[in-house]
C-alpha cells in the first residue's frame, strides 16, 4: 500500500497556461505540441496514471513521449470489464474518440509516485486516465482525481473546451465586436470565454413578433420582479421573461456563478464621461449587427451580462472588478422559443472588467433533442478548477416523486416531495418512518500507521477511546478554536478510520496537518464512490431489519447500539453490500445506509418497498431542518463557523479538556478563553408566529445581546421556535428577550430563554 502523500516535482515554473482535472475512473484528451511542458499529479498521492500517445492521425505511438516501458492499461482494463456504471461511462469516451480495445495494451502506466514531469518532444494527442474499479462499503481504496497542468510552447490560446454534443452552429465573436444568430425554441446556446476574464453581453428578441413587426425582448424589470431581486445581484436568474412575464431563456449550466444579473450593455455615454470619446461600445455593435433586422437603434441595450463580476453595497451602489471567469468557462442556456440572439464581447479596456484586455467570445448551438442536467459551478479552494453539481445515485428514484430541488454542497437534493410537502414529511419522521438522500455527505478515507495520531490531532474528540465499529461526533476546529466543521468518525480497523463531514475542504485540512507533522497516512475523498440514505423514524429499526442480512461476526441490525455500524449486505448473503449506522439527524431513532452508487437505486427500492406496511414517506430538506432544530443539532454557517468555537456552538461535550491529554488543533486557544465569558447557544420560544430567521439580532432592552442562527415552526410544540447564540448574561431559562426586526427598534417580537434540544430533551427517543 502506498502511502505517499504527493508527487516530487520541479515546481519552479510560471503559472501554467492550462490546468485540468481528471475525475477518478474518468479520462482526458488532450491534444499537446512539441515544446509544451507537461505534468500530471495525484493531489492524494495514491492515485496512478494510465497514458495512451496517439498521432494527429489517431494511431497509438507511445515513443512520441520518449522511451517508457510498456506495461499496458491493467487497470484500466480491468475497470471497463467489471461492467460498472463508471465503466461504461469511460467506454463511451473511447468510442467517442476512436480507441480500439488494442490501444490499452500499448498504454503508458504510471504509479502516483512516478507521474510524468516532462517536455513534450513531438506534437501528440494523449488520452490521460485516472483507473480504478469500484470501491465498495467495506473497502478504503477508492479511484481518485489527477491534475494535468500543461505550459504551451505556443503564444496563441485558443484552447476551447470539448463540445457538449455535436454543435448545430458556432460562432467566434471577436474582441470588441457582436453578432447576432437565429435559434430555435429548445435549443441549448454555450457562451465560452475563451481565454478568461472577457465579459459577453447578451440581448434576445421573439423571432415570431420580430416578423409581426414587433419588437418582443428580454426585459429586466420583469424578470427581476417575478424572481423577488429589486437590484441586480452578482449570479444569473434562473430564467429571463420578456415584458408579459413570459420566459424567453432559462439558464442551465454556469462554471462561474458571478454575474451581472441585468444592466444595460456598455454605452458610449460610459466612454465619453470617462473621457475616452468615440471609444467603439457594445451598444454600437449590437445597433450595427441589429440593422438588417430594421430594429432601431438604442443608447443603450438592456442585456443579460455574462462574466460581469459586479457587487451592489448596501445603499445600491454598484461595483465592479476583474471577472471570475477563467479559459474555457461558460454559461449553458435554453431557448424557451424563436428567438434572435444577440452575443457581444465586451471592448472595455479602461477598467478590470475584462481584466484590462478584451479577448474573444464563442457560441455554440445545440440541437434541441440534446439533454443536459442543470448544474452550477463551486469551488473549494480559490485556485482550483470549477466543480459541477452532481446527481446522487438515488436522482432517478427522487427525481420521480418531486420536482423540488435545490443545490446542497456540490449536489441537487430535494427541498420537499409532490404530494407531501415539508409537514407531511416531517411528521412521518416523528410517528411512523421517512426516507432522505444525505449524499452530499463527504466520505473521505483515512488510512495508515499514524491514521490515530493524525485523527488525534485534527479532532476534538478522544479518537483513541473509539473502539473498532464504533461512531464518534466531533468538531473539526482551526488554531483560533473556531469551528471548520463537524462530522462523525468511524473506526474501520486499528488503523483504518472513515470520516463522514460537510465540507469538501476537510480533505485539504487533513492532508496538510498529515504533511506538516511527516505523518504516514493515506487521505482520500470517497464521497463518488459511497451514496447514502437516511431512514428515520419509530419503525426503522423494524424495517431495516426484514432487509438487511448480516454475517454471523457483525451486529444485527436489531441489535445496533446507538453510535454504532454494521457490515452487510441488501435481502441476504448474495445482496448488494451495504454498511448501516445507527445515526442521524433528526432527534428519532434512525439509521443510515451506505452502498456504492451503482447499487443506488436497488436499495432505495428495496427500502421503499418494505415500508409501505409503514406508511413510508420520503422526506426533503425543508422537514430535515425542522427536525433538527426541535432536536436542537447545529448546521454550518448558522450555528457555527471558523468564528465560533465549539463551546459557542452548543456542542462543548466534543471537547473533552480534562479527559484528553493530547494536543489538537485549536485546545490551546479555547483554554485561553474563560468558560463565564463565552457566548451560549440557547432556545427561544416565541411569543408569535411572525416569522424570524438567521441573522436577525436579539435585544434586550436598546441594545443586542445576541443572534438567531436557526429558525422554524414547531408542529410539536405548535409555536415558532429559534436557536440563538446569546450573551453568558442572558443565557438564563425564562430570561425575556426580544428578536428585533425592520432596524431592530422598529419591530420587536418577543422570546422567552428556553434550554434544547426542544424536542426530547433526554434523547429517549434516539436511544431508544
Amino acid at each position: 500500500m502506498s502511502l505517499a502523500l504527493t508527487s516530487s516535482v520541479n515546481t519552479e515554473r510560471p503559472l501554467p497556461s492550462r490546468r485540468y482535472r481528471v475525475e477518478g475512473q474518468t479520462a482526458l484528451r488532450l491534444s499537446v505540441a512539441a515544446g509544451d511542458y507537461l505534468r500530471i499529479q495525484s493531489p492524494d498521492g495514491v492515485q496512478g496514471c494510465e497514458l495512451l500517445v496517439l498521432t494527429a492521425d489517431g494511431e497509438c505511438e507511445p515513443g512520441l513521449l520518449g522511451t517508457f516501458p510498456l506495461s499496458g492499461a491493467t487497470a484500466t482494463l480491468a475497470q471497463l470489464q467489471e461492467g460498472s456504471a463508471a465503466a461504461l461511462r469511460l467506454q463511451d469516451c473511447f468510442d467517442r474518440w476512436d480507441i480500439p480495445p488494442g490501444y490499452l495494451e500499448q498504454a503508458l502506466t504510471f504509479s502516483a509516485a512516478e507521474l510524468p514531469d516532462m517536455e513534450i518532444r513531438n506534437d501528440a494527442v494523449l488520452i490521460i486516465i485516472a483507473p480504478g474499479q469500484r470501491m465498495l462499503v467495506d473497502q478504503q481504496q477508492p479511484a481518485t482525481e489527477l491534475t494535468v497542468e500543461l505550459w504551451c510552447s505556443q503564444s496563441v490560446y485558443d484552447d476551447l473546451p470539448e463540445p457538449l454534443a455535436p454543435p448545430v452552429a458556432e460562432y467566434r465573436i471577436a474582441d470588441s465586436t457582436a453578432q447576432v444568430y437565429e435559434v430555435r425554441e429548445g435549443q441549448w446556446i454555450q457562451i465560452i470565454d475563451v481565454e478568461g476574464r472577457q465579459c459577453s453581453d447578451l440581448i434576445a428578441f421573439d423571432l415570431a413578433a420580430l416578423q409581426d413587426g414587433r419588437e418582443v425582448a428580454l426585459d429586466a424589470t420583469a424578470t427581476r420582479t417575478v424572481q423577488g431581486l429589486s437590484l441586480p445581484q452578482p449570479g444569473l436568474h434562473s430564467k429571463f421573461l420578456d415584458a408579459a412575464m413570459q420566459p424567453m431563456l432559462q439558464v442551465v449550466q454556469d462554471t462561474v456563478g458571478r454575474h451581472d444579473s441585468f444592466l444595460l450593455a456598455c454605452t458610449p455615454k460610459f466612454y465619453e464621461d470617462s473621457g475616452y470619446f468615440g471609444h467603439v461600445s457594445c451598444s454600437d455593435n449590437f445597433n450595427k449587427a441589429l440593422a438588417p433586422y430594421g430594429i432601431a437603434p438604442r443608447a443603450g441595450w438592456p442585456a443579460i451580462n455574462l462574466f460581469f463580476n459586479t457587487n451592489v453595497g448596501d445603499c445600491g451602489t454598484i461595483f465592479s472588478d476583474e471577472p471570475w471567469s477563467r479559459a474555457g468557462d461558460y454559461v449553458l442556456l435554453r431557448a424557451q422559443r424563436d428567438l434572435l440572439i444577440g452575443s457581444s464581447s465586451c471592448p472595455d479596456d479602461i477598467d478590470a472588467a475584462n481584466g484590462w484586455q478584451p479577448t474573444d467570445i464563442h457560441v455554440r448551438v445545440y440541437g434541441a433533442d440534446e439533454e443536459f442536467p442543470r448544474s452550477i459551478a463551486y469551488r473549494t479552494q480559490p485556485e482550483e478548477l470549477p466543480r459541477m453539481t452532481k446527481m446522487t445515485g438515488f436522482h432517478s428514484r427522487t427525481s420521480a416523486l418531486t420536482s423540488h430541488f435545490t443545490e446542497y454542497r456540490g449536489y441537487w437534493v430535494a427541498s420537499e416531495y409532490s404530494g407531501w410537502g415539508a409537514r407531511a414529511e416531517y411528521l412521518a419522521c416523528r410517528e411512523r418512518v421517512a426516507l432522505l438522500d444525505l449524499t452530499p455527505l463527504r466520505k473521505f478515507e483515512v488510512v495508515g500507521p499514524d491514521a490515530e495520531e493524525l485523527l488525534q490531532y485534527a479532532l476534538t474528540r478522544n479518537v483513541r477511546r473509539v473502539a473498532v465499529g464504533e461512531i464518534v461526533y466531533t468538531a473539526v476546529c482551526c488554531e483560533t478554536g473556531g469551528m471548520i466543521d463537524d462530522g462523525t468518525l468511524f473506526r474501520l480497523g486499528e488503523q483504518n478510520f472513515r470520516f463522514v463531514a460537510g465540507d469538501p475542504y476537510m480533505e485539504t485540512w487533513l492532508r496538510e496537518l498529515a504533511q506538516a507533522k511527516g505523518w504516514r497516512v493515506r487521505i482520500q475523498n470517497s464521497s463518488d464512490q459511497i451514496h447514502n440514505l437516511s431512514l428515520q423514524g419509530p419503525h426503522s429499526r423494524n424495517l431495516l431489519s426484514e432487509i438487511i442480512w448480516t454475517p454471523e461476526h457483525q451486529p444485527d441490525v436489531s441489535e445496533l447500539r446507538w453510535f454504532h455500524f454494521t457490515i452487510g449486505r441488501l435481502g441476504g448473503p448474495q445482496g448488494i453490500p451495504v454498511m448501516v449506522s445507527r445515526t442521524g439527524y433528526t432527534g428519532e431513532l434512525g439509521f443510515e445506509i451506505w452502498c456504492h452508487p451503482d447499487h443506488a437505486e436497488t436499495l432505495w427500492d428495496a427500502v421503499w418497498a418494505e415500508g409501505q406496511q409503514y406508511d413510508i414517506a420520503p422526506m426533503g430538506f425543508d422537514a430535515l431542518d425542522m427536525l433538527r432544530i426541535e432536536a436542537g443539532l447545529i448546521f454550518a454557517e448558522h450555528e457555527f463557523c471558523p468564528e465560533t468555537n465549539p463551546y459557542e456552538a452548543g456542542i462543548g461535550f466534543t471537547v473533552p479538556m480534562k479527559t484528553k491529554e493530547d494536543d489538537f488543533v485549536g485546545r490551546a486557544a479555547m483554554a485561553r478563553q474563560s468558560a463565564e465569558s463565552r457566548k451560549k447557544l440557547v432556545g427561544l420560544i416565541l411569543d408569535t408566529q411572525e416569522p424570524v430567521g438567521h441573522g436577525d439580532q436579539v435585544y434586550h432592552g436598546r441594545y443586542p445581546v445576541g443572534i438567531i442562527t436557526s429558525a422554524t415552526q414547531s408542529p410539536l410544540l405548535k409555536k415558532q421556535i429559534a436557536m440563538c447564540r446569546v450573551s453568558p448574561d442572558y443565557a438564563e431559562p425564562g430570561t425575556r428577550l426580544e428578536v428585533g426586526q425592520l432596524d431592530g427598534l422598529k419591530k420587536r417580537l418577543g422570546a422567552t430563554v428556553t434550554t434544547t434540544p426542544f424536542y426530547d430533551p433526554e434523547r429517549t427517543r434516539v436511544r431508544s
